[in-house]
């Protein structure tokens, strides 16, 4: 089964669609202008301390003025494309979908696995707070436009870029040493230019392309861009590598990890040759479209726009969405099924968004036995605000229950299912005292969290993934070189990375003697292995934590790499 590209059934319905939009957008974004010329990150009140001391408020008096005037003009016309868009949100599939046909030379790169019968499969997830420009300043970002460009220009070099393996012996009596993924960043132009062709291969093989260029309406002037001269760290955080004055032009990777050391990494980049990318808090539809037009060169098939809108379910004024769920997902594979659900139980300000989960079934190939090869991801957005465990907890008990829904309505008895992933932005932690109850949830006696050593324990070299938000800009942390090296030092990190939370009415004792301190870890990537074929067999590669993208967002993305082994013998009964 391939999917339509409209969420629309036809393309009347489309267009009327569209009017309605074009309708209100004018006035939506005049009312985001009148907010954010109010509101200034931390980078710009620093950046202010040279300028005159009354023209700030000059911008902000008349510029206030100014927008609320044009937002009252507009305001009819949105009123109008309001009763056009929202009777048609009824008939909308939750999601959009890009696709990129692929040629008959990379679909012979997809059948490598049927081969070897062996791949390795990345996976990435990132929280982005591509929120409208008013609303992430709340969140100490603003530019989301300018941030939604140069977040898919920074990925889509990580993921071109060239990945070497070296296999290192061991001088001392500990014996040889794993495989290791080396880096050799390439010089890239600073001018920007069109991505190399408009599809991918899902091999191992791929080319490089260059930077991607952007649409007209995206003549920003981009943020700062990482150096290439970044090193890779794979160490304990209570020990920093004597590399961090070094600057050479070529880098290959300072990790050499010994074969029973737990593979994690601390890296400047996003993984390289990634298969999945999921991204939350994609909210603002024009940062959706540019993510998705820097980033099509390289993952054929784009879910965006996911999620559900006005009245919902519809008809009935009991939840008015005023935005998506915020999920994004690229995939290098072609998506067989996706369908999405949303949380019925959100409260408060998390209500005025459609956040759900998003479960997909993609094809990865055939096996030797020439039956088809495919895997699940599903990816969510769970409820926000602290110390409302209940309801995350239910949230929780639907994502079970609707994947388990979906792969049984799906499921086909001539595939073989080599990966079961779960990922996204949890909103709790394993650490902290207030999260106890979703750590003890019954999901994590399916799906295996790497991270984790026990409910309300992590491992000792996990690092967060929460920043805290005033300090998005501080020197330690406003680079992707400068965010690693803080990552890898406990004493600097636990300054940036946001602290468990205590419950309410009891002191927090953290950590307890002996232990490494630890932040908040509310971004994962969670894997399954009893739901994927009798014939695979998996193994953890690597947990990376990833710093590229240091000061354009307030989460540290991570990754996750699986070796999946399948055994051709293997005769079902």
């Amino acid at each position: 089964m391939v999917l339509r590209v409209s969420p629309f059934p036809n393309g009347f319905v489309a267009g009327i669609h569209a009017i309605g939009w074009a309708l209100i957008v004018p006035c939506f974004w005049y009312l985001d202008r009148v907010i954010a010329v109010c509101k200034s990150t931390t980078k710009e009140r620093k950046e202010r301390q040279e300028e005159e001391c009354y023209l700030h408020p000059l911008k902000v008096f008349f510029g206030s003025i100014f927008f609320f005037i044009f937002f009252l003009l507009t305001a009819p016309l949105a009123f109008l494309g309001f009763l056009l868009w929202a009777p048609l949100q009824a008939c909308r599939r939750p999601f959009s979908y890009h696709r990129v046909e692929l040629t008959s030379a990379e679909r012979e790169t997809n059948r490598g696995f049927e081969q070897t019968g062996k791949a390795s499969f990345t996976f990435a997830s990132a929280n982005l707070c591509l929120l409208p420009d008013s609303l992430a300043r709340f969140n100490n970002l603003g530019h989301t436009q300018q941030r939604a460009y140069e977040i898919g220009k920074r990925i889509a070099k990580s993921v071109v870029r060239p990945n070497v393996i070296i296999t290192v012996e061991s001088p001392s009596s500990c014996g040889p040493v794993s495989p290791s993924d080396s880096i050799i960043p390439r010089a890239c132009s600073d001018t920007d230019g069109g991505l190399e062709g408009q599809s991918q291969p899902t091999g191992d093989h791929r080319s490089e392309p260059t930077e991607s260029s952007a649409s007209s309406d995206d003549a920003e002037e981009p943020l700062t861009e990482p150096s290439s001269s970044q090193l890779n760290y794979n160490e304990n955080s209570n020990k920093q590598g004597q590399s961090d004055n070094k600057s050479p032009a070529v880098l290959f990777s300072q990790r050499i990890r010994r074969q029973d050391e737990e593979p994690w990494e601390v890296s400047p980049f996003f993984p390289a040759n990634i298969d999945i990318l999921c991204l939350e808090e994609v909210f603002d539809k024009r940062a959706a479209k540019k993510l998705t037009n820097t980033l099509k060169p390289l993952f054929g098939h784009i879910l965006y726009d996911v999620g559900v809108y006005a009245c919902q379910p519809p008809c009935r004024c009991s939840a008015f969405k005023f935005f998506n769920s915020g999920l994004f997902m690229a995939s290098r594979f072609p998506v067989l099924e996706a369908q999405y659900h949303w949380f019925p139980n959100s409260r408060g300000e998390d209500a005025l968004a459609a956040k759900g989960l998003l479960s997909t079934k993609v094809l990865i190939g055939q096996n030797q036995k020439q039956k088809k090869v495919v895997g699940y991801f599903n990816c969510t957005h769970l409820h926000a605000p602290e110390g409302e465990g209940k309801i995350r907890c239910d949230q929780l008990d639907m994502v079970t229950r609707w994947i388990g829904e979906f792969q049984a309505a799906h499921k086909q008895p001539d595939e073989e299912v080599v990966f079961d992933v779960l990922c996204g932005d949890f909103n709790f932690d394993n650490c902290s005292p207030d999260d106890v109850l979703e750590q003890n949830h019954s999901l994590f006696e399916e799906y295996r969290d790497p991270c984790r050593a026990e409910a309300g324990k992590e491992k000792p070299w996990v690092i967060g993934t929460l920043l805290e938000q005033p300090s998005l800009y501080e020197e330690d942390v406003n680079s992707p070189e400068m965010l690693q090296r803080t990552l890898v030092t406990e004493e600097v990190r636990k300054q940036y990375i946001s602290p468990p939370v205590p419950k309410q009415g009891v002191p927090l004792v953290y950590p307890e003697p002996g232990q490494p301190w630890i932040g908040r870890r509310i971004d994962y990537i969670l894997y399954r292995e009893t739901s994927i074929s009798k014939l695979c067999r998996t193994e953890l590669e690597e947990v990376t934590f990833i710093s590229q993208l240091a000061g354009l967002t307030d989460h540290i993305p991570v990754g996750l790499k699986l070796k999946v082994s399948m055994n051709g013998d293997y005769n079902d009964e």
